[in-house]
């Protein structure tokens, strides 16, 4: 009976952990603003926006920042099309407000911006793919899927008691 008892208290002790790591780590998903290129004037020829985006994980809900001088570079929503050979007309949005421009992603795809004024043949230009936002209840599967094998099933904890 006593190894019951000391099984039983594990379990409940797993139980509380798993609480307290579920409550500090799973909440619901803030929107994210991301620097594109990293530093403060982000927008700028000769940075690898390919390497930069496929390293960050983009959400419908986030954000991009665009920092630039409005004077020399622009930054224009256009399509893969567009994108893939550096035409700057007819575009989908030009983002171009001050310089310091941000962009919502609203929807789940690939988004695709470059500058104009020749500047997209200098590597002036990124893809952004957009995902849903994961549900609550896939993060907190993550968590247990993560967890699970440190978890004894609780037949084990009970098969000395059973048997």
């Amino acid at each position: 009976m006593e190894g019951l008892k000391d099984k039983v208290e594990r379990l409940m002790s797993m139980i509380v952990i798993l609480m307290i790591l579920m409550s500090t780590t799973v909440e619901s998903r803030e929107p994210v603003l991301h620097k594109v290129g990293g530093g403060r004037m982000t927008w700028v020829p000769d940075v690898n926006f390919t390497d930069w985006s496929t390293k960050e994980h983009f959400y419908v809900g986030d954000w991009l920042y665009f920092g630039f001088d409005k004077h020399i570079y622009n930054v224009l929503e256009v399509n893969k099309t567009s994108y893939e050979n550096c035409i700057d007309k007819d575009y989908i949005y030009n983002v171009t407000r001050g310089g310091r421009d941000v962009f919502n992603l609203t929807e789940a795809k690939t988004y695709y911006f470059l500058s104009g004024r020749g500047y997209c043949y200098k590597g002036l230009k990124v893809a952004v793919f957009v995902e849903q936002t994961p549900p609550i209840n896939a993060l907190i599967a993550n968590h247990f899927s993560s967890l699970a094998p440190i978890t004894p099933p609780i037949n084990s904890l009970f098969s000395s008691y059973i048997s």
